[in-house]
């Protein structure tokens, strides 16, 4: 079982260091589209198309990093930011709704992430089946926030799947009844390593589907841009005011 490793040069993340503060998200467009909104933003991290960038929001610095698709090769950009001195990390992404009444354009605060054992937990964990949950200090500053901007939120647990081509109305079925409300791929993964290696961790998700609601089947283009920033600042805002001493797990 991984509990202790020896810190050394990442192989991915090549920068010198990066923030206290990190937003992760999977879609390099995505980092770009929020490292343009700060303040004195710098591209520090190019190699593998995994752009990272170091800036400031606000006057706090903040960094915003591409982690890829699925848990297994964003676990290995989230142990190396650690390295490089993160100590929280907000996942931002995109979620596909499974429970009827969670709308396209919604937000979700994830409070556990589901996940199939076996893998990349397996190997970390070993016997022992994790439970992959958020910084409660996080989440709640996340969800507060949100409904402040006036945005309908969802504090609730999701299911992070590794197998996106392989969903389908009865697996979905049968993950709504148990009681998550989205789906997506990182989310339990950045939960667990975080907590491993003691620092604190969340998550906001912008629905964008639906697998189940009948007529909002995808966001529209033209509103894709104004949620994704309305989202980005609720993170940003809650990363700038964050005590990211208090509270934080022994060592």
């Amino acid at each position: 079982m991984l509990l202790h490793y020896t810190i050394s040069m990442p192989y991915h993340i090549l920068a010198d260091k990066v923030a206290e503060r990190v937003i992760v998200v999977g879609d390099p467009n995505r980092a770009k589209f929020i490292a343009e909104r700060l303040e004195d933003s710098k591209l520090v991290n190019d190699h593998r198309g995994l752009l990272t960038y170091n800036g400031k929001w606000k006057g706090v610095e903040v960094t915003v990093s591409t982690h890829g698709m699925g848990g297994p090769g964003a676990a290995i950009i989230f142990e190396e930011l650690i390295q490089l001195g993160a100590k929280v990390m907000v996942r931002y992404g995109t979620t596909g709704g499974i429970r009827r009444g969670v709308k396209v354009g919604d937000y979700v605060i994830p409070t556990a992430a589901y996940y199939y054992h076996g893998g990349l937990y397996t190997e970390y964990f070993g016997d022992i089946s994790p439970a992959p949950a958020p910084s409660i200090d996080v989440a709640w500053k996340l969800y507060q926030k949100t409904l402040e901007k006036g945005e309908r939120a969802w504090a609730y647990p999701i299911i992070s799947s590794d197998a996106f081509y392989a969903e389908n109305r009865e697996l979905v079925e049968r993950w709504a009844s148990y009681g998550p409300v989205s789906v997506e791929m990182e989310c339990a993964t950045l939960f667990v390593i975080c907590t491993l290696r003691r620092i604190k961790s969340g998550a906001l998700l912008l629905v964008n589907g639906s697998h189940v609601e009948p007529v909002d089947r995808l966001i529209l283009e033209e509103t894709m841009e104004k949620k994704l920033w309305k989202g980005a600042e609720i993170i940003l805002d809650t990363l700038a005011e964050l005590n990211i001493e208090k509270n934080t797990l022994p060592q």
